[in-house]
């Protein structure tokens, strides 16, 4: 009888090579690997283990259709290591001033600044009687008007012009009160107050007090000129220097789907002097104060504010609140927000910087916080 023991033995390893070698050329990563997984490791025991040759061909036929580099790379690195990967998503501070670095690049030239509205139904249970003396001295405004607000902002300058982390911006808001319904006068715009401006802004991240509660985001600095442009003695205005902290705290950031943020505003002034003979309202600091705090608080496609601001007297103490809520509109348009403010207090606009204000108002906002 033929003796086939040697040749089965050379048969064995010749064929144990060639799966080694086509593994390799197939799937050359494992050649990087820091170390075959256990389960292909115990595969290959198996396959070499068969006694019966077409047998052993077989098993190293189905190990090699079963398991390619998907299923390899997978062997490595768990899904459950994957699942839990930080992603980064840009937060509403960082579109708001173009602190992504990635983002700012793709930046549109002109950006928003503040809120942009339109408020249909704005009813004031207080209104100043005062304001419509330049239209008609027998008019006066009714309760319910309509306001909106325009306002944007942009660079003109390149990046890294004052240095890595500045920028300077020119920013423009328009507000305007629209006697909507006030058909017995022409419906004619009670108040247009103009507020163009030009800021540095420097970007900076820093963790304040090291207790992980809020970073301070933005520093700006920058001057101001708010005016309604109309003659006296209608006339407003005043000019300003002013400063702006911008804190943030962003809440699961691990979480693409929900948007969760908060974002506070601390804003200070300082009015530039004017000649006696030329200032239209010289006690308006007492009314409007030295400066503000605002919040914003982003969840979903929600937002909610607030802004308080007061003349820290305790003899004639004034100031202002206002309340906002925006719902969106998705059903109609994922760009709009159903808009609900809520202000009392002083300096609603110029020429009521001195008459207090009871307003609810209802209209739609651009939502120009969302991605």
């Amino acid at each position: 009888m033929k003796n086939t023991s040697g040749w089965a033995g050379h048969e064995e390893r010749r064929l144990g090579v060639l799966f080694c070698l086509m593994l390799l050329f197939f799937y050359p990563e494992l050649i990087f690997s820091k170390e075959i997984p256990a389960d292909m490791t115990e595969a290959i025991e198996r396959c070499a283990a068969e006694k019966d040759k077409d047998e052993r061909l077989a098993c190293y036929d189905n190990l090699s259709k079963r398991t390619g580099p998907a299923a390899i790379v997978n062997a490595a690195e768990p899904d459950a290591e994957k699942q839990h990967k930080p992603v980064h998503r840009i937060s509403m501070m960082e579109k708001h001033w173009d602190l992504d670095e990635e983002s700012r690049k793709n930046a549109p030239l002109v950006q928003w600044h503040n809120p942009n509205y339109f408020l249909f139904a704005a009813y004031n249970n207080t209104p100043n009687k005062e304001t419509m003396l330049d239209v008609d001295p027998t008019a006066k405004p009714q309760n319910t008007e309509a306001v909106f607000q325009l306002s944007g902002k942009l660079r003109p300058l390149p990046d890294d012009f004052f240095g890595k982390k500045l920028d300077f911006w020119l920013g423009y808001t328009q507000i305007s009160f629209w006697q909507l319904y006030n058909s017995a006068f022409s419906a004619p715009f009670r108040d247009t107050n103009y507020a163009p401006e030009g800021f540095f802004t420097y970007r900076t991240n820093y963790d304040v007090l090291d207790l992980n509660l809020m970073n301070l985001r933005i520093v700006n600095a920058g001057f101001i000129h708010q005016s309604n442009g109309r003659s006296r003695p209608l006339s407003r205005s005043w000019n300003r220097l002013f400063t702006e902290f911008g804190f943030e705290k962003v809440f699961d950031k691990e979480r693409e789907e929900d948007r969760n943020e908060f974002d506070l505003f601390v804003k200070l002034w300082y009015r530039l002097p004017e000649n006696s003979q030329n200032d239209d309202n010289p006690d308006i600091e007492k009314y409007m104060g030295h400066g503000e705090i605002s919040g914003i608080y982003y969840w979903k496609d929600y937002r909610f504010g607030i802004m308080w601001r007061n003349n820290l007297r305790t003899a004639d103490n004034k100031g202002a609140l206002q309340l906002d809520l925006s719902v969106p509109l998705s059903a109609f348009n994922d760009k709009i927000s159903f808009y609900i403010q809520y202000f009392n207090g002083y300096g609603e606009s110029l020429l009521d910087y001195n008459s207090s204000s009871n307003r609810i108002s209802a209209g739609i906002m651009i939502t120009d916080w969302g991605l």
